[in-house]
């Protein structure tokens, strides 16, 4: 556990965050390419309106899924600051704390989805043409909750002491069974969505058995071993008070993109099936990006714990340039290539054509949202979940939601609602910039150690 410790307190920041974010980067992308292949096999194999089907519930699952990802964030941080201030007890405490808490929730989350399944898409104004099979796909998916928590706990335990390769090998087999399930419940059993579905399930509780076999079978104070399992109170408060906001925070973008959904099924199906598809190609971008803003907090949050002021704002430095750089890159690529990649999704020229349009709307828009996103990581590695999850309720939620009302119910184009993006990410990132500005100010001062 040291020597992965000093890699990220000592050294070069630049080499070690590259050195730490690439394995991310690829875990990422490899979540994405495996959602591509689902999209794509939709597309291709089941039909025009099962791709609109799967195609109207991602903001409806990252509202779940999101909240997950703010406890694994939660771990990590809470994790990296005590390996940087080298508590190993506190460490042990807060694996098998965090344990407890990441299945509870994912149980919850799993029964809320299940239930909540119809009403949900229903209010979302999907389609009466896409929706049972929206329901069906969205309610088997409920089923990877569990799952899905355990992997993010995994992940964030395994990121905090430095290594962000085991997670991205367990991503990759149980990302090679997706694709086969896929091919093999719609393909050769005609499975539809329900198929398409199922084989996300299977390969989520694969990465999560994977995950807690390596856990258990470490060593150092981040080996999971069941009988330790206890949740001590105050190790609880502090991973509520970091990943609870953090989650509620993608919840609240979540929450918001529920919305432009409800704009996007506004229009007729075959504009949902194209804007469905397109929206499957911005995680490239994004997934890119988030790799260094988890390097930001987990950098950020154990040198706070040992105390080096100088290598925190390094780090902020270095992952808003690896960040924005990567959009920059990846932006022109899909925006000059954008007819040729949305051809993977769909055959249809119609559906292709309104891919396209969206593409090129976003493909430079996510570059704002890195001035954003570093400064609420870098946040988080401070421990400061509540404000930035205020300034994004703000931001990105009331601002698009008024958005949605006022411009776009004027012009009704598809410009018009996908515009909103830039608009929220920049104003929401000059109030986390300068947040994240006053409390590393503060966080060296002598009341604060």
């Amino acid at each position: 556990m040291k020597k992965a410790a000093t890699a990220l307190t000592q050294g070069s920041i630049p080499k070690n965050m590259l050195l730490f974010s690439v394995p991310l980067v690829c875990t990422n992308l490899l979540q994405v390419l495996f959602n591509m292949v689902d999209i794509a096999v939709a597309g291709h194999f089941a039909g025009t309106a099962a791709l609109g089907s799967v195609g109207s519930t991602p903001q409806l699952l990252f509202l779940f899924t999101g909240i997950l990802m703010g406890f694994g964030s939660g771990v990590n941080v809470t994790a990296a600051y005590f390996i940087g201030s080298k508590d190993e007890k506190s460490v042990e405490q807060t694996v098998h704390t965090a344990f407890a808490l990441c299945l509870a929730a994912g149980i919850l989350l799993m029964s809320l989805g299940i239930i909540f399944a119809r009403p949900l898409l229903t209010f979302m104004d999907t389609k009466s043409d896409l929706i049972d099979d929206a329901v069906l796909y969205f309610s088997i998916y409920m089923l990877s909750m569990p799952a899905s928590a355990i992997y993010n706990f995994g992940n964030g335990i395994f990121s905090a002491n430095g290594d962000t390769k085991k997670p991205l090998y367990f991503l990759l087999v149980a990302g090679v069974f997706n694709v086969f399930l896929d091919l093999l419940l719609v393909i050769t059993f005609g499975m539809g969505v329900r198929g398409i579905a199922f084989a996300t399930v299977i390969s989520q509780y694969i990465s999560a058995i994977l995950i807690m076999i390596f856990l258990s079978k470490g060593s150092g104070k981040i080996k999971f071993v069941p009988s330790k399992i206890k949740i001590e109170r105050q190790k609880l408060i502090k991973l509520l008070s970091v990943g609870l906001p953090a989650g509620l925070q993608n919840a609240i973008f979540a929450f918001a993109n529920v919305f432009v959904q409800i704009g996007v099924n506004s229009f007729d199906s075959v504009m949902v099936a194209g804007t469905s598809a397109s929206a499957n190609i911005d995680p490239v971008n994004y997934n890119f990006m988030s790799a260094f803003y988890v390097a930001a907090a987990t950098f950020i949050a154990q040198n706070y714990g040992a105390g080096k002021k100088e290598r925190v704002k390094k780090s902020y430095f270095a992952a808003l340039f690896f960040s924005f750089s990567s959009s920059i890159i990846l932006g022109t690529a899909l925006f000059f290539f954008a007819r040729e990649v949305m051809g993977i999704f769909s055959s249809d020229e119609a559906v292709i054509e309104y891919a396209v349009r969206r593409v090129k709307i976003m493909a430079f828009s996510y570059c704002i949202s890195s001035f954003m996103d570093t400064a609420i990581a870098s946040s988080r590695g401070f421990g400061k979940t509540l404000v930035p999850s205020a300034f994004v309720f703000l931001g990105s939620c009331v601002f698009r939601i008024a958005w949605i009302y006022t411009v776009f119910a004027h012009f009704r184009t598809l410009e018009s609602l996908f515009l909103l993006y830039v608009f929220s990410w920049g104003i929401t990132a000059v109030f986390e910039t300068v947040y994240f500005i006053g409390i590393y100010k503060k966080a060296f001062s002598p009341t604060d150690l």
